[in-house]
């Protein structure tokens, strides 16, 4: 137990708490700049269980902030370098990798697995999926989030006590609040809210008192000012309430909302991802056209037609003119289990762009 005498000499802890925490399952969705902090302090802490769900690869924009991944894995799943790394720091714990996006379909059989929830995401499409499984399956939430140098941390649906939709009810129209992607982050920022998650946390596990239940921590990076926001419980979590959350999955209504759970890329990106296939979904007489890059085009209104002569095995990049018609495209492809697909952001005129500076 050398490994863990930091915790053992804490009278809050002992031998009994770590126990606790190498008996606990923590399941992290995402891992990106929030889950690269909590994976590496809960293995670190010695929690015995660690589930790892992310369909994603690691690329050159992330290292800015995902600390787990070096230049040596851009191209590689980062659930299974996530795992590598994680084993090496902790080679005692039980480190498990899903490399797959959280659905409505697979959310609350996951979820059964493990004792604890940490939302590392970065959409509000994931983060209504999480919550409304969550409340389903009776498992807390290690709620983060980031936005520029802003940052938030809570703890939903634990002991009976508010859950994400008694703070924000119903999920914001698509495209109305950008992600990391489009409008940046500093990169110090997720490590800190990232720390703060895995706190929330061991202080689950441990029986600790002053859970963030009920609250919202607000962080502002460039000030160091923090504020505390009371959450009240809200009529949705009645059971009535959840009966018509289980109705909904059972419907696959929830469909509605993953309809924004697309991954986004830069050309810079893109051109760079190995066993790639773009495809411009515009109709055929738009212009201007694609003329340097190696593509295919299918419209996107004879997209559901054409997906059996689609490759599965390649990296799908679709672009259009400006980006959202493939984004839409991404999402059709998505629901048909294409879950290596991406939308190219600003579309054609990023692509001229690059070709231009790269001539």
């Amino acid at each position: 137990m050398n490994r863990y005498s930091r915790h053992i000499i804490l009278e809050e802890i002992g031998a009994h708490g770590q126990k606790k925490l190498n008996q606990a399952k923590v399941l992290i969705v995402g891992a990106g700049g929030l889950g690269c902090p909590v994976l590496q302090y809960l293995a670190a802490a010695g929690v015995g269980t660690i589930g790892i769900i992310d369909h994603d690869v690691v690329e050159e924009s992330n290292l800015q902030r995902q600390i787990l991944y070096g230049t040596s894995n851009l191209g590689q799943s980062k659930a299974i370098v996530a795992k590598q790394r994680l084993l090496d720091l902790n080679d005692t714990i039980i480190i498990e990798a899903f490399v797959e996006m959280l659905t409505h379909k697979n959310a609350i059989s996951h979820f059964l697995n493990y004792d604890i929830i940490v939302d590392g995401t970065d959409n509000f499409a994931t983060r209504y999926l999480i919550n409304d499984a969550a409340v389903i399956t009776n498992k807390p939430v290690v709620y983060g989030a980031i936005y520029k140098f802003e940052g938030q941390v809570s703890v939903f649906n634990y002991k009976n006590g508010p859950n994400y939709r008694c703070l924000f009810p119903n999920p914001p129209s698509k495209n109305d609040i950008p992600n990391c992607a489009e409008v940046g982050v500093l990169g110090v920022l997720p490590g800190i809210i990232g720390s703060m998650q895995a706190n929330e946390v061991l202080k689950i596990i441990l029986g600790f008192k002053n859970v963030l239940s009920g609250k919202l921590f607000c962080y502002n990076s460039k000030t160091t000012k923090s504020f505390t926001i009371s959450i009240e419980k809200q009529s949705n979590t009645k059971l009535k309430d959840i009966e018509k959350i289980k109705t909904n999955f059972q419907n696959q209504s929830i469909d509605q909302i993953c309809d924004t759970i697309v991954a986004k890329t830069t050309i810079e990106d893109a051109i760079k991802k190995k066993n790639s296939l773009f495809i411009d979904v515009r109709e055929s007489h738009e212009l201007p056209k694609a003329e340097h890059l190696v593509h295919t085009n299918i419209p996107l209104s004879l997209l559901e037609n054409e997906l059996s002569s689609i490759d599965k095995t390649k990296t799908i990049i679709l672009f259009c003119q400006s980006g959202i018609r493939s984004t839409t495209a991404a999402s059709i492809m998505l629901k048909h289990n294409f879950t290596n697909c991406y939308s190219l952001e600003n579309g054609i005129e990023a692509i001229q762009n690059y070709f231009k500076i790269n001539a």
